[in-house]
């Protein structure tokens, strides 16, 4: 239940509401309860039944309040009875009877129109406080998990708290007090009567407790897989072109059949004990029920201590204390499954952010003279990606780093953007160490070209505002010309209004990539990284973004990872990386003098 009461944390805003939702269920306890009390004087004047009273009762004399209200309410009903006679009387208490039943359901309706506020404001800050949190998690977190997985948790997992956990909230309010009140005027009809029945409600709730020990592991399972299936269906979509240029449908198809063949399974095993709980609830009702027809039908027929009205009143609130119970019960298996989803959405929000900012970061970065890596080593797991990498570039230099696919290159890339800590050394800039320096200043001071265009589904205006969220229409088309992109966006039927779909995807390679150089270019920042940036082009797009890409790095600081010797000729230095070390250093012509790696990599045309 621990991470049940973390989730109730978010209730808190809304607790207007639940005072709301008590106040109603309170009330349509009380109204239900007298609704069924209100037919066994109906009952008894259709046979005849009951005890006059023609005294009216003294409070002062009366044993009890209780007792005071009884008999005063038969007095009543003896003078009512003298005055309309049977028929008179039965229509008025009709009256009284339809009148409580409709109160008892407005209520009810109260109770559920207030619990909506709670139910979904809790669900819409709980999914709002998963996605902020999960943007802020390091690069790290998604190396090892999987998409679908997070996808599950923010939409499944959130909706199973809603519809499991929190509608367990309904019944902590209406159906206690439904079972107290029905009990209490239980025990004045008949505290005999009563007692045998509270005999039967320990035995049935320890039964129905055998079912759901397990409810909790398999509700587990079930979520898992359901993240595994959407983790398949996403990257079935991500790389359908491939799926299909290698004709590999019936591979996938056979990989997506067998995990839903496992959720089918754990499906099943979950929703086998689920379903268990209702008719083992309602044969334990049944059992109860029948017991007390024939306890109390020999209290009515030999005894003859209680009247026939009295019992069927007795034997409607019993029934009434029964079905809340069922629910109840009902509900402790959704919260075991509810707690289930719970512990998978709250272990995302107690994940920690390893890349934090330092107490008196400097929020106002003002780049103005170095980048530096001191002694730099970084490792994700176990072994080093960089060993003790030192470097210096001055503002408005360019570094290139050339080098084979895995040496290190994206690593000191990702570093000096700080989506990774080093482990070791220190990346500075102007002195001060990057984790010293606020996040959002620091990024903000960088802009990013990536080798994958990255693009979202949106207008093209809407995916050059995330560089510059308060760009006219004016700086957009200059960003666009610098990039070579404006004469095929000025040709699309809405311009930069127009659609480009699920990531550019109406759009080709070349296009794409030049809108995410158009991007960086609105954005203006000091210090540019490109990652393999002009690698999607075709020639005739390389030659455009590549006289761009050079004007907008004049007096600005780049770092370059190219494998192309037209994208890094001109940096001021160049950084041969092997295996996560610096083997060569300098300017192009200087590299090739040496005659080492960087010329056979310049023969070969092969940086990676």
């Amino acid at each position: 239940m621990n991470y049940f009461k973390k989730i109730l944390k978010y209730a808190l805003p809304y607790k207007k509401y639940a005072g709301l939702n008590i106040l109603s269920n309170a009330f349509y306890a009380l109204f239900g309860t007298l609704a069924m009390v209100s037919l066994i004087p109906m009952i008894n004047v259709l046979f005849g039944e009951g005890a006059r009273v023609n005294v009216k009762p003294d409070l002062a004399t009366a044993d009890s309040l209780m007792r005071f209200s009884i008999e005063s309410f038969n007095f009543f009903l003896t003078q009512k009875l003298e005055q309309d006679g049977p028929q008179g009387t039965l229509v008025f208490l009709i009256v009284i009877v339809i009148s409580l039943f409709l109160l008892k359901n407005l209520f009810g309706y109260l109770a559920l129109y207030f619990i909506t506020f709670l139910r979904n404001g809790v669900v819409k800050d709980l999914r709002n406080d998963l996605y902020s949190h999960s943007l802020e998690l390091p690069m790290a977190y998604y190396s090892d998990q999987r998409k679908g997985d997070l996808m599950s948790r923010i939409l499944a997992d959130v909706n199973e708290v809603q519809v499991s956990t929190l509608s367990f909230l309904e019944l902590i309010v209406r159906e206690p007090l439904t079972i107290l009140f029905g009990l209490a005027s239980m025990f004045v009809i008949s505290p005999e009567l009563t007692l045998f029945v509270l005999l039967f409600i320990p035995v049935s709730g320890f039964l129905i407790s055998l079912i759901g020990k397990k409810l909790k592991k398999h509700s587990t399972k079930v979520q898992e897989e359901s993240g595994v299936l959407l983790s398949a269906i996403e990257e079935t979509f991500g790389g359908i072109r491939v799926i299909k240029g290698f004709v590999a449908e019936k591979s996938f198809t056979k990989r997506f059949s067998a995990t839903t063949k496992r959720y089918f399974n754990f499906s099943n095993r979950l929703m086998h004990r689920q379903n268990l709980a209702g008719p083992v609830s309602e044969f334990l009702g049944i059992v109860t029920i029948t017991a007390l027809l024939w306890y109390g039908g020999n209290l009515v027929m030999v005894k003859q201590t209680i009247s026939g009205g009295a019992f069927i009143g007795f034997m409607s609130l019993a029934y009434q204390i029964l079905t809340p119970a069922k629910a109840m019960s009902k509900a402790s298996y959704s919260v075991k499954r509810g707690n289930a989803a719970a512990e998978r959405v709250m272990s995302v929000l107690e994940t920690k952010n390893t890349i934090t900012n330092t107490p008196n970061a400097i929020t106002d970065l003002n780049f103005s003279s170095v980048i530096k890596f001191d002694k730099v080593s970084f490792k994700y797991e176990k072994e080093n990606v960089l060993s003790e990498v030192s470097f210096e570039v001055k503002k408005g230099q360019t570094l290139a780093l050339v080098g084979q696919s895995g040496s290190g290159k994206s690593t000191i890339a990702n570093l000096l953007s700080r989506f990774y800590d080093v482990t070791e050394g220190a990346v500075l800039i102007d002195g001060i160490d990057i984790r010293d320096i606020d996040k959002a200043s620091l990024r903000g001071a960088m802009g990013l070209v990536t080798q994958e265009s990255i693009l979202f589904n949106d207008t093209i205006k809407n995916n050059l505002l995330i560089g510059k969220e308060q760009a006219s229409d004016d700086e957009m088309i200059a960003a666009l010309k610098i990039a070579n992109a404006w004469e095929f966006v000025k040709q699309l039927p809405q311009g930069m209004d127009t659609n480009i779909g699920d990531s550019g995807n109406k759009l080709s390679g070349g296009q794409k990539q030049r809108l995410s150089i158009a991007r960086a270019v609105l954005k203006n920042p000091p210090i540019m990284i490109l990652d393999e940036a002009t690698s999607a082009l075709d020639t005739e797009s390389e030659q455009l973004v590549q006289i761009a890409l050079e004007n907008m790095m004049k007096n600005r600081t780049s770092v370059v990872i190219a494998h192309r010797l037209s994208t890094i000729k001109n940096a001021d230095l160049i950084i041969v990386m092997r295996n996560g070390n610096i083997e060569e250093t300098g300017n192009h012509d200087s590299l090739m003098a040496q005659n080492g790696n960087y010329k056979k990599l310049i023969d070969l045309q092969s940086f990676q």
